[in-house]
C-alpha cells in the first residue's frame, strides 16, 4: 500500500472546509492512518519547501502556511499519490475540474486548499518530515473488500 501527504492548508482551516476536504478523501476510498492539527513552525514550513527556496514565491509561501493553523493527514491505498492528486485536482484551481476538491473550493493558486504528495517516494519523505513513527496507524477495515479488489 502506499501512502501520501495530506496538508489542509490555512485557508482550508480558515473557511471551515476540514470536514467536507477529509470527507472527499475517505469517500474516495483512502484510509487515514495519520491526523492531527498544529501550527507550523518556520523551520518546519522551511524544511517543507526547500526545494523552493530561492524562487519569488519562497517567502510568501512560508508566510502563509505559518499564518494559521493546518491538518495534516497520512492516508494509504492503492496509488495514493495518484488517488489524491486527482481527488485534490489542478493547481490552479480555476483549471481544476469541478468534483475535485480545488475545482469547488479554489479560486486562485495562492489560495488552493491543500497540498498533497507528488510521487510515492516524497510521501514517504513528507510523512516522515510530519508525523513520528508512532503517530502512524495501521489497521484493517471491514469496508476495504467493497473498496479494494
Amino acid at each position: 500500500m502506499e501512502r501520501t501527504l495530506i496538508i489542509i492548508k490555512p485557508d482550508g482551516v480558515e473557511r471551515n472546509l476540514i470536514g467536507p476536504i477529509i470527507t472527499r478523501f475517505e469517500q474516495r476510498g483512502l484510509k487515514i492512518v495519520g491526523m492531527k492539527m498544529l501550527q507550523v513552525s518556520d523551520q518546519l514550513a522551511r524544511q517543507h519547501y526547500a526545494v523552493h527556496e530561492g524562487k519569488s514565491f519562497f517567502e510568501p509561501l512560508i508566510e502563509y502556511i505559518t499564518s494559521a493553523p493546518v491538518v495534516v493527514m497520512a492516508l494509504e491505498g492503492p496509488q495514493a499519490v495518484q488517488a489524491a492528486r486527482n481527488t485534490i485536482g489542478a493547481t490552479k484551481p480555476v483549471e481544476a475540474t469541478a468534483g475535485s476538491i480545488r475545482g469547488d473550493f479554489g479560486m486562485m493558486v495562492g489560495r488552493n486548499l491543500v497540498h498533497g504528495s507528488d510521487s510515492p517516494e516524497n510521501g514517504a519523505a513528507e510523512i516522515a518530515l510530519w508525523f513520528d513513527e508512532s503517530e502512524l496507524v495501521s489497521y484493517e477495515r471491514v469496508v476495504d473488500r467493497w473498496i479494494l479488489e
